[in-house]
């Protein structure tokens, strides 16, 4: 049964469904670093929400941890690339508190518009400054997103209902998506100049921080409003305070802060600027539904694989992860296999899926391949870093599709190229069985065992003698051969299903055969072959 820890307060119903789907669960919150190092190596998952800091170090202690699901939409407190490196799969709930964060959004607007806060303080002062407190009206303003995924939608619908009109800045915002929600898609340098108010609603990256600096609000129309519901580091706060100051930007709502807690900040005591302590999300119906929703998804992918909202491998549904199963341990066979045969470094790897895997979500199979093209040269590779990996190598990673496949219903066809040579592994399904059906342009139907001899040699009378007589000699006994070969009396191959290891004294023996070019003992490992045919029982 796997294991998982709540580390951070957030609903009960996450321990509920935790409990109700099969899952163990330890609720143990408000730890020290040093105290969660000790206790994380027993779990399998581990939910949080902002509080805990999952950092390169605690998840070096982590050696069962599968998967990290944060309830809410930041995972700052994630060192996502030390997770993917380590195989971790990293899960967010983008649309647990999206309406939340956009009323919030909303809200802030209209109170650094009509001064809400000041007026309600001057008010409870006894002072009733009526003439001091003149507002600004939000209907018939431009509105300016910079971000429109989400929540930015939600504030663009909320903003429609104010008679605003809204023009928004998002790289990933297609024609047709801001057509539908009846926004116009502009640069930011033209966001800059049209738009009354500006709201925030984008991740914190290396390409978003310090977006709003003092050269972006110059640009900015005189009297322009800035509302930050999104996250801290999006805008240099010391030059936000000299726009203010400058009357350049007339005020501004700000949720979220470069540093948190924010106990001091150079934008707090001016009067132009509402904050508020990151209330976002601090709703309780979006802390329910974050907790129901992070419980969820790491019990579906604990129990089933199921990948849900994560950002660091593509997702996979309840009902593709069914289809995917035997697709993948495919996959793991060829990149294995050609992993194994394989003599120098890797340049590029190009794989073509082609008929029914054509149709699928080819994300994680190319995943599985790599992890076993890659696991007979490094250790600890898995369906989240191999792609990784992959690129920190700089091997180039090519996917083809096509519709139609000539001699089977699906086959996909792993071409590598290394500094001397080029090789291609083919592999189809039989009954949702993986089967290698070509092996370097040579048809060759076989179904891997967990210990396997490779043959590589010139196609010449007496070989097949030659290597049963060596193996018998030596001992070992030949389950199954299969030959391959192009034309006679050229290249061929032999690939031998044996029921016993074959010594480094018989290989070397092999290896001087007259004609033969290449031998190596495969390993495919009784586990994971076990687990292909229980992915392709549970497939059919």
């Amino acid at each position: 049964m796997p294991k998982v820890l709540i580390s951070d307060k957030m609903s009960p119903k996450a321990a509920a469904i935790f409990k109700e789907k099969g899952v163990e669960v330890d609720v143990i919150t408000g730890q020290s670093p040093e105290e969660l190092k000790k206790i994380i190596g027993k779990y399998d998952g581990l939910a949080i929400r902002s509080s805990t800091k999952v950092t390169a170090d605690i998840m070096s202690a982590a050696t069962n941890l599968k998967v990290i699901g944060r309830a809410g939409i930041g995972v700052d407190n994630v060192d996502v690339a030390s997770a993917t490196a380590r195989g971790i799969v990293v899960m967010n709930t983008p649309f647990g508190n999206s309406i939340t964060t956009a009323e919030h959004a909303i809200a802030m607007m209209f109170a650094v518009a009509r001064q809400l806060p000041e007026a309600s303080n001057s008010t409870h002062a006894g002072k009733w400054e009526k003439n001091k407190f003149m507002g600004t009206e939000l209907a018939f303003k431009t509105l300016g997103l910079i971000g429109c995924g989400n929540i930015g939608s939600i504030v663009a619908d909320r903003a429609h209902g104010l008679k605003m009109k809204v023009v928004a800045f998002d790289p990933f915002l297609t024609p047709e998506r801001a057509k539908d929600m009846n926004v116009e898609k502009v640069d930011l340098e033209t966001l800059f100049k049209r738009a009354d108010f500006i709201t925030l609603h984008t991740p914190l990256t290396d390409n978003t921080r310090n977006m709003l600096d003092a050269g972006a609000f110059k640009k900015m129309k005189k009297g322009v409003y800035i509302v930050n519901c999104a996250r801290g580091g999006l805008i240099v706060e010391s030059d936000l305070k000299a726009a203010i100051e400058s009357g350049q930007v007339a005020g501004a709502g700000l949720d979220v802060f470069e540093e948190e807690p924010a106990t001091k900040n150079p934008l707090f005591g001016l009067e132009q600027v509402v904050c508020t302590p990151h209330l976002g999300a601090s709703t309780s119906e979006a802390q329910e539904n974050v907790a129901i929703q992070v419980a969820e998804q790491l019990s579906d992918y604990l129990l089933n694989g199921t990948i849900t909202n994560a950002v660091n491998i593509p997702s996979v549904s309840a009902e593709e992860a069914a289809k995917l199963r035997p697709y993948i341990a495919l996959g793991e066979q060829i990149g294995s296999f050609s992993g194994q045969i394989g003599e120098t470094g890797l340049k590029k790897v190009t794989i073509e899926y082609a008929g029914a895997a054509a149709k699928l979500n080819t994300k994680p199979i190319s995943a599985a391949m790599l992890k076993g093209l890659l696991s007979p040269m490094i250790e600890n590779v898995n369906l989240v870093n191999a792609p990784v990996l992959a690129k920190e190598r700089g091997i180039e990673v090519t996917e083809i599709t096509r519709e139609h496949s000539e001699n089977y219903q699906t086959v996909i066809t792993l071409t590598v190229e290394t500094e001397r040579q080029t090789r291609s592994l083919s592999g189809t399904l039989f009954d949702n069985k993986p089967r290698i059906v070509g092996i370097n342009g040579m048809i060759l139907e076989a179904s891997l065992a967990p210990m396997m001899l490779y043959v590589n040699n010139e196609d010449k009378p007496g070989m097949i003698g030659n290597i049963g007589k060596l193996l018998g000699d030596a001992g070992v006994n030949i389950a199954n051969f299969h030959l391959g070969r192009n034309e006679a009396r050229n290249d061929a191959i032999a690939l031998v299903e044996v029921d016993s290891d074959v010594s480094e004294k018989t290989l070397a023996a092999l290896a001087k055969l007259p004609s033969v070019k290449q031998v190596k003992l495969l390993s495919f490992g009784k586990d994971a072959l076990l687990a292909c045919a229980s992915s392709a029982k549970a497939a059919a």
